[in-house]
């Protein structure tokens, strides 16, 4: 038995041969691409970028960047986002002239939550390769939108402080150390749903940033902080405690006593009993 074909195909497929064989090509939807974000009116410029997360230069969304830099300088910015927000990171780097450039350069903008978690890019050239001729490389990345909880294993962004770090991946050797140019722009759209999976996250995700200083427990608070675990109950020695021993002082004192008592026994067992007469 033979079997025939869908008669709807046949056109189709012959419309396609038709096509190909002229060269005329068949212009498919492109994929939406991220909306370029606008300064905000009356905004001022920002002239400086920290070189690391905990010098991370803190701007708004809407508030131009524009600083010198090196080739070879990692760059670091940090802003606040909320639940429903979404925003999109633009970045131009002017390059340095194309006579004192040996070849081509990669450059990347990475976007990073209070957590340090590096989050994904669903639109824009995240990783743009520049050839040696060009005169400058535009740099955008669109995240998803700020959800206001979500599960502790996954990734999402969550409100709270966020890293932009603009950096180049592959570059010359010979072209370290060039002067730069780095125009960038934080833009953020809200639909207002702060909630929209109908949770809420206890505190946002803001890191410390003062390295080094000792937090010290408030006396106000209501509930007492958990003691250390270096600090807790030892079991039934705690009758006797001398000033600045750990309880590895007492392990050892009461090993090297229960290594004494042995010794005795096994040398009261152990030697030889003498024979009178």
């Amino acid at each position: 038995m033979t079997m025939r074909k869908a008669p709807a195909l046949i056109p189709a497929r012959r419309a396609a041969v038709l096509l190909a064989a002229t060269g005329i090509a068949v212009a498919l939807p492109a994929a939406a691409s991220a909306q370029t974000p606008t300064p905000s009116p009356g905004a001022a410029t920002i002239n400086k970028a920290g070189t690391s997360f905990l010098t991370a230069a803190g701007i708004s969304p809407g508030q131009p960047v524009r600083v010198g830099a090196s080739v070879g300088d990692y760059l670091y910015w940090s802003f606040t986002a909320a639940a429903g927000d979404t925003h999109h990171v633009a970045a131009t780097v002017s390059l340095p002239a194309a006579a004192s450039r040996k070849g081509d350069s990669t450059w990347t903008v990475e976007v990073f939550d209070g957590l340090r978690r590096r989050q994904a890019c669903v639109a824009g050239a995240q990783t743009p390769v520049a050839s040696k001729s060009v005169a400058t490389v535009d740099l955008d990345c669109e995240l998803r939108q700020v959800r206001s909880w979500a599960e502790p294993w996954s990734g999402d962004p969550l409100p709270g402080t966020y890293y932009v770090r603009l950096s180049g991946i592959e570059l010359p050797e010979q072209e370290l150390g060039l002067p730069i140019e780095v125009s960038l722009l934080v833009g953020v759209e809200s639909d207002g749903d702060t909630k929209p999976e109908g949770g809420d996250l206890k505190e946002p995700l803001v890191p410390a940033v003062n390295p080094g200083k000792v937090l010290v427990d408030d006396p106000t608070a209501s509930t007492p902080h958990p003691a250390a675990a270096g600090d807790e109950e030892d079991g039934w020695f705690d009758w006797v405690r001398w000033p600045g021993l750990s309880s590895r002082w007492y392990w050892t004192i009461a090993g090297g006593i229960l290594a004494a008592v042995a010794g005795v026994v096994g040398f009261a067992l152990t030697r030889p009993r003498q024979r009178i007469g």
